[in-house]
């Protein structure tokens, strides 16, 4: 039959099929794939005009059109199956997964005309009642096994990992998470990475590496990564039955050192700006490396494989090894190895002279530091140019510090700080509040309360609204001179970023008021190099993309995450971790837990035995949902994805341990599920 659009019946094969203006989006993307020589079962398909023709008042049971497709699928021989295919179903950025109806083993014509209206009214419960809808008809198999194929990583985003799920049959209990099925993590060639056999089949090696091929071939078809429903028939056939774009973000494949945000947290707690990040970062990415080479715990090859220090949407990163916050895998030939030992011992002598030294040297530079910044006049009296020179001057200075600084704690015997700057901080701010005094007043008085903020370009520094002076006494009896010294250096490099950050706003003034840029602010989201063609003249902004310019904090960073080839951090768990389930994915979150799968309150977090389908409702209202069972490919786990609701299923046991009010953090990326608050008695 011809393919015009106007017609209500095509063949799932007719070129129009592939039209999801005409055949919706699940019947196009298979008429697509069958058409570029993938296996798929034939079938006819009610088009968008069928719909809205029924909507127009036409009858179903009488027309037609119903009695010609009962016939051309092959009805009075074997049963049927009508699946939804919206326009807006299985798109790009909304699978609608499970929101529209599919009948399963229809027989005869009474039922099915019962199931075509069925699929057809299904629109109502979706929500899009308003949007055309077809209807996918095709003949029931009953496969071996049947089952989901992601052709990335659907919690992390990892582009070099496909997730298979199986049930025995056909996919429809994954995918209602009725049953868990068995799931395999594959690389890209089919290699198993991990396996849980759960109630799931058993699916051999060859068939793995068949379903990686499968991924694969249509996410050249479709040009991504795609969400596939497969059925493998008794015969070894391999059927591709529903394919959609991934809705997960993809994040790459991910490589080298493991990071996180944990040890550098303090000193910048928040986003830092582009320009804040060129002042800021190299010299503490440069110090991190001269200290640890001169250290002797790190190699020129080993600094050669990182970035030390890294930022992710202004979010500062270090290299956990490099911290000291992951050990080192040692394997047997790094045991047998005798030439590190070799270098440690040649080393050994160099850094017992830096170690007794090294006092007098922090002494010395807090000397050299403390004279320059008391010579430093005002900024609004300096000149551009000596602005500019004063950026430059405060990166050197910075990487002297932070070198020093990290130097005192690796070599020396620090104890407990006897006089931690934020201690000292907090006592003198708690003080000037109950004496009345102003940010500014406080600042000028005593800059030790620059301690209690992160580093910032703007015209003045906000501190906390409210001190509590610490319990612990200024003097300890475990710390030393050493640990007095390095908490010098770390407000010395406090000192020193305040003022660049204080320079640089004076700069963005000034280029403002000259019409250079539409605000001060604006200076913020510009590199040194930039700023500096700006101020020589050198070069000219351009108005219309300063104008244009949003900057974006986005989501905080992962406790341990590598970075893709995207630049995109991606989850790390490491050895020392353990989770109690599986991270379905939707971020993190915390929430009180409930147990009300009827009316749980807002941003309370739902422990379930499964993901069921009657839980869509719901997602929008949750701070977090814990599965007993499920799969993380399931209709409601893709859902909670998208909905950006933190997710963990297969944690055994959850109904039981988790008590109603008890307060969790919920990591969807993980699957771990961290208490932070105990039941009120």
């Amino acid at each position: 039959m011809s393919g015009e659009p106007s017609q209500q019946l095509v063949d799932l094969d007719d070129p129009v099929a592939a039209d999801a203006a005409v055949s919706g989006g699940k019947a196009s993307a298979l008429a697509k794939a069958a058409s570029s020589g993938v296996a798929t079962l034939g079938g006819v398909v009610f088009t968008t005009s069928f719909s809205r023709a029924v909507d127009g008042g036409a009858a179903v049971a009488t027309s037609s059109v119903v009695a010609e497709a009962f016939r051309r699928a092959g009805g009075h021989q074997h049963a049927l199956v009508a699946r939804s295919s919206s326009v807006v179903e299985d798109s790009a950025s909304s699978s609608m997964a499970g929101q529209f109806a599919s009948v399963i083993g229809i027989h005869g014509f009474d039922a099915f005309v019962e199931a075509v209206c069925t699929v057809l009214d299904s629109r109502e419960r979706a929500g899009a009642r308003e949007h055309p809808i077809a209807v996918l008809v095709q003949p029931l198999i009953e496969p071996a096994c049947g089952g989901v194929l992601f052709g990335v990583d659907p919690v992390t985003g990892r582009a070099d990992r496909r997730v298979v799920s199986a049930v025995t049959g056909g996919p429809e209990p994954l995918v209602s998470g009725e049953r868990d099925g068995s799931r395999y993590l594959l690389d890209p060639h089919g290699r198993v990475l991990e396996h849980d056999r759960s109630d799931g089949p058993a699916i051999g090696s060859a068939d793995l590496r068949r379903l990686a091929q499968l991924s694969d071939r249509v996410e050249v078809i479709f040009g991504g990564p795609q969400d596939v429903e497969w059925a493998l028939g008794g015969d070894g056939q391999l059927w591709l039955l529903q394919s959609r774009p991934v809705t997960t973000e993809i994040r790459g494949t991910p490589s080298g050192p493991i990071y996180g945000p944990g040890p550098v947290a303090e000193t910048f707690p928040e986003a830092l700006s582009e320009l804040e990040q060129d002042l800021w970062i190299p010299p503490l990415r440069e110090g991190i490396r001269n200290a640890v080479l001169l250290a002797g715990t790190a190699e020129h090859a080993q600094l050669e494989r990182t970035q030390v220090v890294v930022t992710v949407d202004g979010h500062v990163a270090i290299d956990l090894q490099l911290a000291g916050e992951i050990m080192p895998e040692r394997t047997l030939l790094h045991r047998l190895n005798p030439l590190p030992a070799l270098r440690r011992l040649q080393s050994a002598w160099r850094v017992g002279r830096l170690r007794s030294a090294l006092p007098r040297l922090a002494e010395s530079l807090l000397d050299r530091v403390d004279a320059d910044l008391e010579d430093v006049p005002s900024v609004d009296s300096l000149t551009d140019r000596q602005l500019v020179a004063l950026l430059h001057r405060g990166r050197s200075v910075l990487r002297a510090l932070h070198a020093h600084e990290i130097l005192m704690g690796m070599l020396t015997d620090t104890g407990r700080n006897r006089m931690a700057g934020a201690s000292v901080a907090l006592r003198v701010l708690a003080e000037g509040r109950r004496d009345g005094l102003s940010d500014e007043d406080l600042l000028a008085r005593s800059p030790v309360v620059l301690a209690l903020t992160g580093p910032r370009i703007a015209d003045e520094t906000s501190l906390p609204a409210d001190a509590v002076t610490p319990d612990a006494g200024v003097s300890d009896p475990t710390g030393t001179d050493n640990g007095v010294l390095r908490e010098a250096l770390r407000l010395r490099a406090r000192w020193v970023q305040e003022l660049t950050g204080r320079a640089a706003w004076q700069l963005g003034k000034r280029l403002a008021g000259n019409g250079e840029l539409p605000t001060p602010e604006a200076i913020r989201h510009l590199d040194l190099d930039v700023v500096e063609a700006l101020v020589t003249e050198r070069a000219m902004a351009v108005r219309a993309l300063i104008d244009q310019h949003a900057h974006h904090d986005g989501t905080p960073l992962p406790a341990c995450f590598q970075l893709s080839d995207l630049g995109m951090p991606v989850t790390a768990r490491r050895s020392d971790e353990i989770g109690g389930g599986t991270g379905a994915g939707g971020g993190s979150g915390t929430g009180p837990i409930t147990h009300d799968v009827a009316d749980p309150p807002l941003g309370a977090v739902l422990v379930v035995t499964t993901l069921t389908p009657g839980l869509r409702p719901l997602l929008p209202r949750l701070g977090g949902v814990i599965a007993e069972t499920g799969s993380v490919l399931s209709h409601l786990a893709i859902l909670a994805r998208e909905a950006r609701v933190p997710t963990v299923v297969g944690y055994a046991g959850a109904t039981e341990q988790f008590p109603d009010g008890l307060l969790v953090h919920v990591d969807g990326d993980t699957g771990d599920v961290t208490i932070t608050e105990a039941v009120p008695a």
